[in-house]
């Protein structure tokens, strides 16, 4: 009996654990998102990773990729987070976004975590959709 409930205890805290960090990720990758619709640049460079930082140099580059190369990032509508995933130790955020005409874009937000702090290390298009329903 005590093995079960040591059992149980480990694992409830590992979903807690799962589910608090599902939730720091979808933050993160909405706080960026809404520093897009802001037009604050500095802001949505901030939670791209040291690795992308480095690529891009300024918010401003930054900015003129996204919005250029990911207009349903730039100016989202609907926003629906799907699964997190994990492959060779990294997580992935699965993110369907709508753009302005209304079409569904999937696209796979590559995550990492930086002294506690959760960062977008890489955003991929899966798939257009259609529409959210």
């Amino acid at each position: 009996m005590k093995t079960l409930i040591i059992a149980a205890a480990l694992w409830l805290g590992t979903a807690i654990g799962a589910v608090a960090q599902q939730d720091d990720i979808r933050q993160t990758i909405r706080n960026q998102l809404d520093a897009f619709k802001s037009d604050d640049l500095a802001t949505a460079f901030t939670f791209a990773s040291p690795t992308i930082q480095g690529i891009f140099r300024s918010p401003e580059m930054f900015g003129h990729m996204v919005q250029n190369g990911y207009p349903m990032v730039w100016r989202p509508g609907t926003v629906v987070f799907l699964g997190l995933a994990e492959r060779e130790g990294t997580l992935f955020q699965t993110v369907v976004i709508e753009d302005r005409s209304g079409k569904a874009h999937t696209l796979e937000y590559k995550m990492i975590q930086i002294d506690g702090r959760w960062q977008i290390d890489g955003v991929r298009l899966l798939a257009i959709d259609g529409a959210i329903a």
